[in-house]
């Protein structure tokens, strides 16, 4: 198993860089909420509003006045976006780490080649 690690160690550390790259954009674009909406989305909104002002204003008072989460709920979905953030930061980071230190050239050692040489003799 070293040996084999050994032998294919740039390519191991460059896909190891490039898949976490691509698991880290793509999680970053996944998460990431819609800024811009579609006709029919607009549509639903406003024949929702329309509804909302036929039924008049007392019905949506009284559904307004009682929170749809918990505190508890809320705390734990922040958590979350941030646990998603920090693992996305951190994929990012790591994938070039792994993707810049498979592209430093490697210094030949002189004692490989002393070793190589003596045992010629």
């Amino acid at each position: 198993m070293k040996e084999i690690f050994k032998k294919h160690k740039i390519i191991i550390f460059r896909t190891t860089g490039v898949v976490m790259l691509l698991v880290g954009f793509i999680v970053y674009f996944w998460m990431t909420p819609k800024e811009v909406y579609s006709e029919n989305e607009i549509a639903a909104a406003n024949v929702a509003r329309m509804q909302a002002s036929v039924r008049g204003t007392s019905a949506s008072s009284k559904q307004s006045s009682k929170p749809e989460t918990s505190k508890f709920i809320e705390e734990l979905k922040n958590a979350q976006k941030a646990q998603v953030r920090y693992l996305t930061i951190l994929s990012m980071v790591f994938g070039v780490l792994f993707l810049g230190y498979s592209f430093i050239p490697k210094p030949k050692s002189d004692s490989l080649k002393k070793s190589t040489s003596d045992s010629e003799i």
